[in-house]
């Protein structure tokens, strides 16, 4: 398996904290989006990237594993407890508890590396004569376009996905074993033990490769491919606080696995159209808001609308001027790690009447008593 560094794609120390990761691939996904560079497929391969590593060192406890045990630790079906065995039963083998030259005979094995690469690269199939071993299935990509609104509350959506499962009449193995006698080696388990000493673990069975039986034939209903396919509506629930390059996980819903090995995920990547009216600057939500002349000179109470579909009662301080934010606490947008929100800026935006006539006109007149200043005195160049 090629190791990758999720750290330096998203450009950040190994020791960076949730918040520095967040900004990094929020900075890094804006550049390299693919509606931000169209027809660059470099650009997309990077946005791609830049996405699956977010996916798994942004999330507290992908990011442990990861840290662990490397990119393996984040694949779908990895079992750390097994891989802490298979570790610490390999240095046991090496260490002269086990006596001289058990590490060169462990299981067959001459490295680590070969130990935890059979137990975790069980993702792959063996060959036709050896039977199919067990493996999991690939992770599936999709893309769903939805409002700003949306992304702002949340939603429940349906999507079509064409996928192939585990064939229901060989659960997912591809031969016919009704006929086939137990493998030898490991009694029909599919699984061997191996190591020597306190601490063993289990890998697949290198005979029948992970089928249980040995000399069985094609299954019919399947043709030996182990699936069959199918075209699936999926409920998918999109939580409240997603921004475009956020990819949301399901569990289960990837390619099928093969020899009755567990399916793979589904990563569904959002794109959220913007809004006319509202800006969003990471959790933080700004939007103008109109007031009257007379409520910018007087102050006022009013009731606004909030983009989460509540409304609030704000106070304009008297003399209010154009630009000045209002700031609404704990009303932006939910943070996806859950637990807080950002704020909601209101701009004052001042408008003047459009209708009115000549009593419009005298009264601002008489209002132009009330500067003592050039208002445009600072606008220098």
């Amino acid at each position: 398996m090629e190791e990758k560094d999720l750290y330096a794609a998203l450009g950040v120390a190994r020791n960076a904290s949730a918040d520095d990761i967040r900004k990094a691939y929020r900075k890094l996904a804006r550049k390299y989006h693919p509606d931000v560079n169209p027809g660059n497929d470099a650009a997309e391969e990077r946005f791609k990237a830049i996405s699956e590593a977010h996916d798994i060192v942004g999330d507290p406890d992908k990011r442990k594993l990861y840290d662990e045990f490397g990119i393996a630790g984040a694949q779908s079906g990895f079992d750390p407890d097994q891989a802490r065995a298979a570790r610490t039963a390999y240095s046991w083998a090496g260490s002269g508890r086990g006596g001289a030259g058990q590490r060169a005979g462990f299981g067959g094995y001459e490295n680590f590396e070969d130990i935890f690469g059979d137990i975790f690269s069980e993702r792959g199939g063996g060959g036709a004569a050896r039977g199919r071993r067990r493996a999991a299935g690939g992770d599936f990509e999709s893309e769903i376009e939805i409002d700003f609104l949306d992304a702002v509350r949340g939603m429940s959506t349906e999507i079509s996905l064409d996928r192939r499962d585990a064939c229901s009449v060989c659960s997912g193995s591809g031969v016919d074993a009704s006929a086939a006698p137990a493998c030898p080696d490991c009694d029909g388990s599919g699984r061997v033990q191996v190591g020597e000493g306190p601490v063993k673990f289990t890998r697949t069975c290198s005979r029948c490769g992970g089928a249980g039986r040995v000399g069985a034939k094609p299954c019919a209903a399947c043709g030996g491919a182990g699936q069959t396919s199918r075209r699936e509506r999926l409920a998918v629930k999109i939580p409240p606080g997603v921004d475009t390059g956020s990819r949301v996980r399901v569990s289960g819903k990837g390619g099928a696995g093969a020899g009755g090995g567990p399916a793979g995920d589904l990563y569904i990547r959002v794109v959220v159209r913007p809004h006319a009216l509202i800006e969003r600057r990471g959790d933080d939500l700004y939007v103008d808001l109109p007031v009257t002349v007379g409520e910018a000179i007087s102050g006022a109470a009013i009731e606004v609308p909030t983009p989460d579909g509540s409304k609030v009662r704000v106070r304009v301080p008297p003399r209010t001027q154009t630009g000045k934010q209002l700031r609404i606490r704990g009303r932006g947008m939910p943070s996806l790690r859950g637990g807080s929100r950002g704020d909601l800026y209101l701009r004052v935006a001042i408008h003047v009447p459009e209708a009115g006539g000549d009593a419009v006109t005298a009264a601002a007149e008489a209002m132009a008593a009330g500067y003592d200043s050039d208002v445009r005195g600072e606008l220098r160049f």
